[in-house]
């Protein structure tokens, strides 16, 4: 009896202890504090990825094609928002528009600057905790900053949203996908890789795919590429 109560109080003070979360978040606030991805004249730069014209005029017109080929607007969950400065231009396509980012200040400055009656800001790490619900998620270059047991977390999240578009920063020859890497400011390019959801160890299950977008970059610098995963 007293072993069973002696086992009984290991398993509870066990599920006391929290998981210690990833160091994406100490990552990410470092990333902006030290504008370690430029300044762009703001004290939160997302890179030339969410400002090059060549890059986001184009996402937006096929991100637009398709928010508006609903009869019914969907609700959008952009996760990893980062500045803002492509989400805002999606608001109006959608019915509520969540847009989502682990840097605490980033989000408390996005809320001053940018303000919708249907867009709402959250301060989430997508790996730990549970995400807006929704029809459609955006992960906008987010995943390649991540180790593939963040991934793996977050993959398993999206299959509740019926559509899921990724952007991804892809070599633009032939690769093995999902080399890992720890969290942070880079991304697999340097390993000579890029993610691919469906391919192990993620093996995300859809209904379907389309490539919404291909834009190449500078010989040897790859290609960003937009997917349109149906879930369900």
């Amino acid at each position: 009896m007293v072993r069973k109560d002696k086992e009984a109080s290991i398993k509870k003070k066990k599920s006391k202890i929290k998981k210690k979360p990833w160091p994406t978040k100490a990552a990410m606030e470092q990333v902006y504090a030290m504008k370690l991805w430029g300044s762009g004249n703001s004290d939160f730069y997302s890179g030339i990825g969410s400002h090059h014209p060549k890059l986001v005029e184009p996402y937006l017109k096929v991100l637009k094609a398709f928010l508006t080929s609903f009869t019914k607007p969907l609700v959008v969950c952009d996760l990893g928002c980062g500045d803002f400065n492509v989400g805002k231009e999606l608001v109006k396509y959608s019915e509520k528009y969540i847009a989502v980012d682990i840097v605490a200040d980033l989000i408390a400055h996005n809320r001053e600057k940018f303000k919708d009656e249907n867009l709402e800001f959250r301060c989430l790490d997508i790996a730990v905790d549970d995400l807006p619900s929704g029809d459609c998620a955006i992960l906008r270059q987010v995943l390649q900053h991540l180790s593939n047991a963040e991934i793996q977390k977050i993959v398993e999240k999206l299959a509740e949203f019926k559509y899921v578009i990724l952007t991804e920063h892809l070599p633009d020859v032939d690769f093995i996908p999902n080399k890992d890497i720890i969290s942070g400011q880079g991304i697999r390019l340097k390993k000579k890789s890029g993610l691919d959801v469906l391919a192990p160890p993620f093996n995300f299950k859809v209904k379907d795919r389309k490539q919404l977008l291909y834009v190449v970059l500078n010989e040897g610098k790859g290609a960003i590429v937009t997917t349109l995963y149906k879930v369900f």
